[in-house]
């Protein structure tokens, strides 16, 4: 169905992937996984000649294939387009699909009178549904999904699991959805910029994602026991051959004049010992792994007190616009609460979290932090990463800033660079730097994990969970919800029920 042979993919001299080879046949469910910024959808943009900045060297043959490509958002200069015209070309068109069209409205739980909307007044759910419907309604050959998860909710992500699990079709995907992972994927393509990203490395198995992850884990803990048990061998020698070449020299510096033979016998011995000083600097030893994995961040000096009152919130109606979205919203949440609110696209969880923000942001009591579903609503107002993690600029903050970027695993150029040249899984990572160097203890956060890469979800959601102030939050992560959350709220047309 597609064959690829040794494909090399490189921006600027620098390689994204090196000598790829795969061959994609029907069932086969190929999830792209990597860290943030490392090139997984320039990867599926390349490979589909769409992307003008990279240059390329191998074969891609897709043997007379059909390829359907959904992109990570809608572009620009689509989104004042009626949902109608962006989905077909023409009336004819429309009436040829039109048996499929209502099939397919139905699997994805959507009406046909978003027919009639404009693509910008849809949610980012609702975006992406019609993206997949577009795909579903054309009937290619093979599907490239760039983040198809991204804002869909639980029912919709529950569909969407089962259309690629069901379908013969060949899928390749980027995701960091774990739970899609897990129940979908049976090859794993796991590509990664290695050595302060100035190379570049990647693993191709024919393998389900859980199975990857633990083999990967086993794999990294035994290199790592080896790496150190090899660099505690080698400190051992060395430090040996240390101190007889000090003897030695010692011995050198003291033994008398009258004695040449003894003299000549100790230089023979340095000699030797120097000659093996310098093959033990010639030892290659086995490196600790460079891996995604080792981000590391922790709120540090955040408490407040469970009986403190965080929100006491009472909405007869919530709209947009003129549009009435729900009504009978109820909230009451205190401190050390993680709360996390969902439902259906659409029914307005990041306008309530938004109207939540706003209220609390003056208080003077609490900290308030805040991450957007849109990044750019904030980050737009800044240029360079320091500029939002460092509001006083003064020296102490900044070096503190510069610590909790490297621990997140962004280099130096990214570090005093500018925010637009950013992935979107950076920009995710930023506003964690920043929540905690504001030592926020109320926490709003919506949709936190959706951008950042399944290898390093695990530690964010670990980090979140031992959090002790409180997480106000909406998300679709089914495993988000699992470890970090203790209160669970639907959101309805008819109010906010809380999950029993």
């Amino acid at each position: 169905m597609l064959e690829i042979k040794d494909l090399s993919i490189s921006i600027n001299g620098r390689y994204l992937i090196k000598n790829l080879n795969l061959i994609l046949n029907n069932g086969d469910k190929l999830a792209i996984i990597g860290e943030e910024g490392n090139g997984k959808s320039t990867l599926l943009k390349s490979i589909l000649g769409i992307c003008e900045y990279t240059e390329i060297i191998g074969n891609i043959n897709f043997k007379g294939n059909r390829i359907g490509y959904l992109e990570q958002s809608i572009s620009d200069d689509k989104l004042d387009k009626k949902v109608y015209d962006f989905l077909f070309v023409s009336e004819n068109d429309y009436y040829d699909k039109f048996n499929n069209l209502y099939k397919y409205l139905d699997l994805i739980n959507l009406s046909d009178e978003i027919l009639k909307q404009k693509i910008n007044t849809l949610s980012g759910g609702e975006k992406v549904k019609i993206g997949i419907l577009k795909l579903l309604l054309n009937e290619y050959d093979v599907l490239f999904l760039d983040e198809p998860t991204n804002d869909l909710d639980i029912e919709a992500l529950e569909w969407l699991e089962e259309f690629i699990n069901t379908t013969d079709k060949p899928i390749v995907y980027v995701s960091h959805d774990e739970t899609l992972l897990a129940n979908t994927a049976n090859m794993i393509l796991h590509i990664e910029q290695i050595t302060k990203k100035t190379d570049c490395r990647h693993t191709l198995l024919k393998i389900d994602y859980d199975t990857y992850v633990e083999q990967r884990l086993r794999r990294l803990e035994h290199q790592t026991q080896i790496a150190k048990s090899e660099k505690r061998e080698f400190n051992k020698h060395q430090e040996k051959l240390q101190r007889i070449m000090q003897k030695v020299e010692y011995q050198q510096n003291t033994i008398s004049r009258s004695d040449p033979h003894g003299a000549k016998v100790l230089k023979k011995k340095m000699h030797s010992l120097k000659s093996q000083e310098r093959k033990m600097n010639n030892i290659k030893l086995t490196e600790i792994p460079d891996v995604e994995e080792s981000i590391s961040f922790f709120f540090e000096d955040v408490d407040i007190p469970r009986t403190k009152n965080i929100v006491n919130l009472d909405i007869e109606k919530l709209k947009v616009s003129d549009k009435i979205l729900c009504k009978n919203i109820k909230l009451d949440a205190v401190g050390n609460m993680h709360l996390c609110i969902i439902g259906k696209n659409g029914i307005g969880k990041s306008t309530l979290i938004k109207i939540i923000y706003n209220e609390l942001k003056y208080r003077t009591d609490i900290k308030v932090g805040y991450m957007p579903q849109t990044y750019d609503d904030i980050l737009n107002n800044y240029e360079y990463v320091l500029d939002f993690v460092s509001s006083q600029g003064n020296k102490e903050e900044i070096i503190q800033a510069r610590l909790l970027l490297g621990n997140m695993k962004f280099t130096k150029e990214e570090m005093i660079g500018k925010i637009k040249n950013l992935s979107n899984g950076s920009k995710a990572k930023l506003f964690l730097v920043k929540l905690v160097l504001d030592k926020c203890n109320v926490l709003i956060l919506d949709e936190p994990t959706r951008n950042v890469s399944p290898l390093s979800n695990p530690i964010i959601r670990k980090v979140l969970s031992e959090y002790n102030g409180t997480i106000i939050s909406v998300s679709h992560d089914r495993k988000y919800i699992n470890e970090v959350i203790d209160n669970l709220y639907i959101l309805t047309t008819e109010g906010l029920l809380k999950e029993k």
